[in-house]
C-alpha cells in the first residue's frame, strides 16, 4: 500500500504529470521506493478515482497533452492517516544473503564474483548519496521538512555505509605475501 502513498507525497512536494513524477522517483524517491512508469500511471488512475487527486485542468485542450495531478484535501488526510498509524519493521530478505548462506553448503563457485561486484555497486550507491548530501543539505539549511528529507538520506547513507563495510568483509582477498617474498622480489 506505500507506493500510493509516496504518489501522494511526490504530488504535494510539487503537481506533476505522470512523466514527470517517474523522473522525479528516480532521482529521490526511487532510491528507497521504486516504481515503473507503468506502476506510477496505474496508481494515478486509482488514486484519482478515489477522489485523493484530480488532474489539473488544461491550459489548452489539445488531445495527448499531458495531465498534471493535484493532491486533493481528502488525499492529503490520507497520506496524514498513513503517516500516523503505527507499522512494525519489515523483516529483511535479501537473496545475497541467503545465496551466501545456501554456498556454504554447496560451494563458493560464482558467489566471490558477485560479493565483489555488490561491493562496488554499494560503494557507487555510497558516493551518489554523499553527492547529494553536499549538493542539498549544505550546513544552516535547517527548516524541519529540510530536516526530515535529510533523515531520509542520512538513512540511505548509513545503510550503504553499512552494506559497503560488510560487503568489504564478506570479499575474499588474496593472501598476503609474506615479507620474505616481498623483500626479495623487491630486491631482484
Amino acid at each position: 500500500m506505500s507506493l500510493p502513498h509516496a504518489i501522494l507525497t511526490a504530488l504535494l512536494e510539487k503537481p506533476s504529470s505522470g512523466l514527470e513524477l517517474t523522473r522525479r522517483f528516480d532521482k529521490s524517491i526511487g532510491y528507497f521506493w521504486s516504481a515503473t512508469h507503468q506502476q506510477i500511471y496505474r496508481e494515478l488512475g486509482k488514486l484519482e478515482a478515489e477522489g485523493f487527486i484530480r488532474a489539473l485542468p488544461a491550459e489548452q485542450p489539445a488531445r495527448g497533452q499531458k495531465k498534471s495531478y493535484e493532491v486533493l484535501t481528502a488525499g492529503r488526510a490520507e497520506l496524514a492517516r498513513w503517516t500516523a498509524a503505527p507499522q512494525d519493521p519489515k523483516p529483511l530478505r535479501d537473496t545475497l544473503l541467503l545465496r551466501l548462506r545456501a554456498s556454504a553448503v554447496v560451494g563458493t563457485d560464482g558467489i566471490e564474483a558477485d560479493l565483489r561486484r555488490h561491493l562496488d555497486l554499494h560503494r557507487r550507491q555510497l558516493a551518489e548519496y554523499e553527492e547529494i548530501q553536499e549538493r542539498d543539505f549544505p550546513p544552516g539549511k535547517d527548516g524541519p521538512e529540510h530536516r526530515l528529507r535529510h533523515l531520509v538520506l542520512r538513512a540511505g547513507i548509513d545503510l550503504e555505509t553499512f552494506w559497503t563495510q560488510w560487503s568489504w568483509t564478506t570479499t575474499p582477498r588474496r593472501p598476503k605475501a609474506s615479507r620474505r617474498a616481498v623483500e626479495r622480489h623487491s630486491t631482484t
